[in-house]
Parts: structure tokens; sequence; C-alpha cells
């Protein structure tokens, strides 16, 4: 059980460090100027992050088997460390953010030039792979000393951690529910959809637009692109908020799926 839990803690932290890694994505394409190209790139980065989703999700749904199968075994601290694995993705993702804003702008301008993301993977060199390492920062605490929020709510800080954390604690939730309610096992292991439809509305609906105009005003100001990696640092931060507020929701949320369940079971 502990090599599930291991794969499945790696993968978690692969998936939430390639999304917040999207972040640096944005900029870079704003900095670049070709702003179109880096959301294509967004979108290879995001399947990372999908593949690795549909190989976590039946894992983590295989230790429910192995804890019915072995009374005693401690499955609700194990999910409390896959989604300790978010944390740690997100942080990793925090602290490599301005090293990959430089590698997204190179690799923005290789694809321009290349025509293609296979002729630009296969056009890649020895020598412009060890070069990768001039485009390195080691992240300082002053770049958090340096966050402004430039105008933007408070409130969206706050309802992108609760977002996140909703994300994060959904599967889980969903099967944990099904090992707390074994009579409606099918229905709740299913039931990720309640959570994760709530967290996705209040993405799109409210977050993800004013990211867009923060980006396309920075685009048309140059001086606005230092307050836009700002303010993504900040929306950063919030992200990892999130994924630790997602071990307080981890129990609540699967009674609570627990609950509809037997209301429309």
């Amino acid at each position: 059980m502990t090599a599930i839990i291991v794969t499945v803690c790696i993968l978690t932290g692969l998936i939430h460090c390639a999304e917040t890694l999207s972040y640096s994505l944005r900029l870079a394409g704003v900095r670049t100027g070709k702003l179109a190209v880096s959301l294509s790139l967004t979108g290879i980065l995001l399947l990372v992050s999908r593949t690795a989703n549909m190989v976590q999700s039946p894992l983590a749904g295989g230790l429910i088997d192995l804890a019915r199968a072995e009374p005693g075994v401690p499955l609700k601290e194990g999910y409390h460390w896959i989604i300790m694995a978010s944390s740690v993705g997100t942080a990793v993702a925090i602290i490599l953010f301005p090293s990959f804003v430089l590698l997204f702008s190179r690799m923005i301008s290789h694809l321009e030039t290349a025509g293609s993301l296979p002729r630009m993977v296969t056009s890649v060199t020895v020598e412009q792979l060890r070069n990768a390492r001039y485009h390195l920062r080691r992240p300082r605490w002053s770049m958090l000393r340096s966050l402004r929020y430039h105008g933007v709510p408070y409130s969206l800080f706050i309802m992108n951690a609760c977002v996140t954390g909703i994300y994060t604690v959904g599967v889980l939730a969903a099967l944990y529910a099904s090992f707390l309610f074994p009579d409606m096992a099918a229905f709740t292991s299913q039931s990720s959809g309640l959570i994760n439809g709530v967290a996705t509305i209040l993405l799109t609906v409210f977050i993800d637009p004013h990211l867009a105009m923060l980006t396309d005003k920075a685009q048309r100001d140059p001086k606005a692109q230092a307050g836009l990696g700002q303010v993504l640092g900040a929306f950063m931060l919030s992200r990892l908020a999130g994924t630790l507020l997602a071990q307080l929701l981890f129990l609540p949320a699967a009674y609570w799926i627990g609950w509809v369940s037997g209301l429309l079971h």
C-alpha cells in the first residue's frame, strides 16, 4: 500500500506543479508578445496534468479496495499525505516560477522559428540544453516582499484558494465517502462532480475572466507587465493556501457527499 501512496503522491505533485506553472507560461507570452502561442503551450502543459490525473485516480481508488481487504490500514492518513503532495507540487512550482518564465520565453521563440512542436523538439541540441542553466533563477525572499495586488480584490484571492481547495479534495473525498458509506459506494465514488462542478463554475465565472483582463492590459501596456508578475505570484500563493485548506475540507466533504448520496439514493 505504501508504494501505491507514494506513486499517487508523485502524480498528484506533478499535476499541481504543472497547473501552477501555467501562470509562468501566461507571463512569458505577455513578455514575448506572443500570447496566442503561449496559450497553445499551456494546453500542452495541462495535457501533462490531465494524463497524470488519468493514472492517479484509479490508483487512489485502488486504496479503497486494499483498506477493505485489510482492516486497520490507515486510509485516511494516506489520503492526507496525497493532499500534502499537492501542496508540495504547488510550492515547487512557485520556486521554479522565475526560471520557467525565462525558459518558456525561449521555448515560445523556438516554437515560432520551428513552426511546430515536433520540429522544435527534434531540433533541440545538447548545447541548447546546456545553455538552459543560464536561465535558472534562484528564488529570493525579496520576491515575496515585492508582491502587490494592483487593485485585484482580496476576495478574488480568497475565492481562488477556496476553489483550489475544493478541486484538490474533490476526487479523494468522493472515494473516501465510498469507503465510509459502503451501501452507497457506487454512487458516492462517482460523485466527485458534485464538488468539482462547483469549483469549475467559480473558476470560470469569477477568476478566469479577471486574469484574462489583467493579461490583456499587460500586453497593451509594457509598464503593467511587472505588475502582472506580482499578481500571478499572489495567485500562486493563494493556490498553495488552497491546497492547505484542502486538509481541513477533506473529511467534511466526504461526509457531505455521503449525506447528499443518502438523500438521492
